[in-house]
């Protein structure tokens, strides 16, 4: 999956937040506040195999035509046959005020008590409102079944069973951490690491954390 630089910013219009380390977040999830899971990216670890993708499809069913999660290859600079890639995760972001949920004339998207949003496929009607009003683009018709579909943290397929998304347990470079929130792992790694969240305007802030970073690889290895 790759992509101008251009294309990238003109097409996302991306306003992004930086913390930096020894710092926790703009405000730490209060203790008898809601549950939040949340997944972060590394991508100084991600070597952008895609690898996490195609578990994801073959594990949530994921049709030809869909796509749950995609790391998108953004080439900033290139030099002597290299290019400098940055590797960015392409999947919900689980933000507050979505506006998904907003538009749904149904209720089949929602928020369930882990902070997922989710869909509930017998009550979706296949309008496509959802899809048209996520501003991340990471929604998709199943051609199929005619529900919206799109990450949730493998919500039926493995937390339901007391399994990490699948995601998480394939990459070989381990950089995707998920948890709660306020678990301790999660606030140790976010104080100790320089983050960003990718966040447009209009839309409540994303429940997925990025540490910024960038790949140098010769074009004969794209």
């Amino acid at each position: 999956m790759t992509y101008s630089r251009r294309k990238f910013v003109i097409g996302m219009g991306t306003v992004i937040f930086f913390t930096g380390p020894g710092q926790s977040l703009l405000a730490a999830p209060a203790k008898n506040g809601p549950v939040r899971y949340v997944m972060i990216h590394d991508e100084t670890l991600c070597n952008g195999c895609n690898l996490c993708a195609r578990a994801c499809r073959k594990v949530n069913h994921v049709p030809d035509r869909g796509s749950r999660l995609g790391i998108a290859h953004i080439p900033v600079s290139t030099k002597d046959g290299e290019t400098q890639y940055h590797f960015f995760r392409q999947s919900c972001q689980h933000c507050e005020d979505a506006p998904c949920i907003e538009v749904c004339p149904t209720g089949a998207s929602y928020r369930d008590e882990k902070g997922i949003v989710r869909v509930n496929a017998p009550q979706c009607i296949g309008c496509s409102y959802c899809i048209s009003a996520c501003p991340y683009q990471v929604r998709y018709l199943n051609p199929k079944t005619k529900v919206a579909d799109k990450c949730d943290f493998c919500a039926e397929s493995r937390l339901a069973k007391g399994f990490a998304p699948i995601c998480v347990n394939v990459c070989p470079e381990n950089a995707l951490i998920f948890g709660r929130e306020d678990s301790e792992v999660v606030q140790n790694w976010l104080k100790q690491n320089k983050f960003y969240q990718y966040q447009l305007k209009g839309v409540g802030k994303p429940y997925l954390y990025r540490r910024p970073g960038q790949h140098l690889l010769k074009e004969d290895n794209v």
